[in-house]
């Protein structure tokens, strides 16, 4: 959590004083008010001091404790009318440019950023670390060359052996004197001054060139542990140094092991500690995993022939082994990097929901997958092609409304065995009546990496389209999604009649040719006056929506001819504009707000 310190140094900054008092504070910050001659004794109380006055009473007050931008926090002035926020002192390291354009956006302020980077539209090489979690493997002495170099446009070379979202930023944003890199012999310092690397991996460069070397949280590792070891403590330098000796540099973000040992001590240490992620599997799931390294030893011990080398597969999505077993005194580990951060041409499958049908509203991770996949497969009959507009030169564009099922598999199974990124593109979030079960069942059969991205669903557009909370307190707090029973059968306990009794709000899909027995049905619970929706092609061009009553529900619909494409909403949600939620009420206290009488 980031402390800020907030020093008011006249009467005219009152105002903003407690403006950035009360919206400074949240899950990630805490601001407290604090007099000017308390700055020097408590300097090292806060990650940041926000002057409101003068520049020059700031300089002077905050010149005798500035030592070290590694160290220093940061410090930003406001001038007393509130229209200037200017970053002082650590702009990149302590934030101070960050908290600078936090505050102008509240205040809605002019920033004054002066680090040369950031006006040069280059990357702040010294807060990239922190921005994306990777940690500094080079050496942090060098960080000022480094720097130098980079903003004094010296040819630099960048090499990206895995991708996440820092990758992304990095390709997306590409400064012109640098060149990308596929290899780390490619780093010529005759043509090179420096070389900036992402990487899980150990690698060198050539004498003389400058080195800056991220590296990103992308491995699991699987462990298994001696009952209960004395030297527990010393578990975790040792799987890092074990494997640093094989090439792979710390960059864990994912623990994992048998259930059995959930009551270790070093389980405890790396959760408490470390603040690790820590999974735990059954010997039933690792024992299904195929691995290298099978022991008799360890399956007559704990009822699976593998503890690290198959924790570690299941904790990365049946990623690639990288390091296989390794053992220690009291301890055994592997190391399994997922298939979406690897950049070798291994194949990945990412389901993404394309939302409503407005290409606008799918999300950012969606478009950027669509930007960057070889094979873009979507449901033609469901989504707008426009979405694909985006695609890379050289993509395959096809839509799946005259394929089969079997017929889709064998085409992302021929593009994922060439190494290939593959987008199956469904509409609204691919896991409401998405039919991707079966798709993700035979990934599964065939070994393949697959991700879902999830999308706004219809019900969603249709209550933005409706204006519609389709919540109302003290009223009706659910929200059923359904479907009525055409070809494809329903339970019994899921029929309309059953679920109308609850009078919440209802979406029903994928039933308008159905509607007179959707009509029937619910007209055994509902009133015949209950508000209703019919809404079709949600946020596309020509989409049209239709209210009325329940008694009328099938008239609408077929005196408009409407078919697929078509969500109908039952209850009083629609249009409602009675009943007040408490959360806003001036007597209503709670984290962020005190109650006030």
């Amino acid at each position: 959590m980031q402390k800020i310190a907030i020093i008011q140094i006249s009467e005219e900054g009152k105002h903003i004083a407690r403006l950035l008092l009360s919206q400074l504070c949240s899950q990630d910050k805490k601001a407290e008010i604090i007099t000017r001659q308390h700055v020097g004794k408590r300097w090292h109380d806060f990650d940041a001091f926000v002057f409101i006055g003068a520049m020059g009473i700031c300089v002077r007050t905050i010149a005798p404790y500035i030592k070290d931008k590694h160290y220093d926090p940061a410090v930003v002035c406001i001038d007393s009318m509130g229209k200037n926020v200017v970053s002082v002192l650590s702009g990149h390291i302590g934030g101070a440019n960050e908290l600078t354009r936090d505050i102008a956006n509240i205040l809605g302020a002019h920033e004054v950023i002066t680090t040369l980077s950031d006006n040069a539209g280059l990357w702040a090489l010294d807060t990239l670390g922190k921005r994306f979690g990777w940690s500094v493997a080079s050496n942090v002495d060098d960080m000022n060359d480094c720097i130098f170099a980079f903003v004094n446009k010296k040819p630099t070379a960048l090499l990206l052996e895995v991708r996440d979202e820092g990758t992304d930023y990095l390709e997306a944003t590409l400064p012109d004197h640098v060149t990308v890199i596929d290899d780390i012999r490619e780093a010529d310092p005759r043509k090179y001054r420096l070389v900036i690397i992402v990487s899980p991996f150990d690698r060198s460069v050539p004498y003389g060139m400058l080195k800056l070397h991220f590296v990103p949280m992308v491995g699991t590792i699987g462990f298994g542990l001696a009952h209960h070891p004395d030297d527990f403590e010393d578990i975790y330098d040792e799987i890092d140094k074990a494997f640093v000796r094989r090439g792979v540099l710390p960059c864990a973000h994912h623990y994992c092991t048998i259930d059995v040992k959930e009551d270790e001590e070093f389980c405890k240490m790396l959760v408490d500690e470390y603040d690790k992620k820590l999974e735990f599997f059954t010997a039933e799931q690792l024992a299904a995993v195929d691995v290298p390294n099978p022991s008799d030893t360890v399956a007559r011990h704990v009822g699976t022939p593998s503890v690290c080398e198959a924790a570690a597969i299941l904790g990365s999505h049946h990623g690639k082994l990288i390091v296989p077993k390794v053992k220690g005194r009291n301890w055994t580990a592997a190391l399994a990097i997922d298939h979406s951060y690897l950049r070798q041409p291994e194949g990945h499958v990412e389901i993404v929901g394309a939302g409503p049908g407005d290409p606008e509203l799918v999300s950012v991770r969606g478009r950027r997958l669509l930007e960057q996949a070889d094979l873009i497969l979507y449901a033609g009959s469901l989504v707008p092609r426009q979405l694909t507009d985006c695609h890379k030169a050289g993509a395959v564009v096809r839509s799946s409304a005259d394929m089969s099922l079997e017929e889709q598999c064998q085409l992302m199974l021929q593009h994922y065995r060439q190494g290939h990124l593959i987008v199956r593109l469904h509409t609204g979030d691919p896991c409401i009546f998405g039919a991707v079960q079966e798709q993700m069942a035979f990934f599964d059969r065939e070994g393949m990496s697959y991700h879902i991205t999830p999308g706004i669903s219809s019900f969603l557009a249709a209550a933005a389209e409706l204006r519609s909370q389709f919540t109302i307190p003290g009223r009706t707090q659910t929200i059923i999604l359904t479907r009525g029973e055409g070809r494809t059968p329903m339970p019994e306990r899921e029929q309309l009649r059953l679920l109308a009794r609850s009078q919440s709000t209802m979406c029903i899909f994928l039933s308008a040719s159905i509607v007179d027995d959707v009509q029937r049905q619910l007209l055994t619970e509902y009133a015949e006056d209950t508000p209703v929706a019919v809404c079709y092609h949600l946020t596309w061009p020509d989409q049209r929506l239709y209210r009325g009553v329940l008694k009328d529900l099938a008239r609408l619909v077929h005196e408009h001819g409407l078919t697929l494409t078509t969500m109908i909403v039952v209850g009083e949600a629609i249009d409602n504009r009675e009943g007040l939620s408490e959360l806003y009420n001036k007597h209503f206290g709670h984290l962020y707000r005190e109650a006030t009488e």
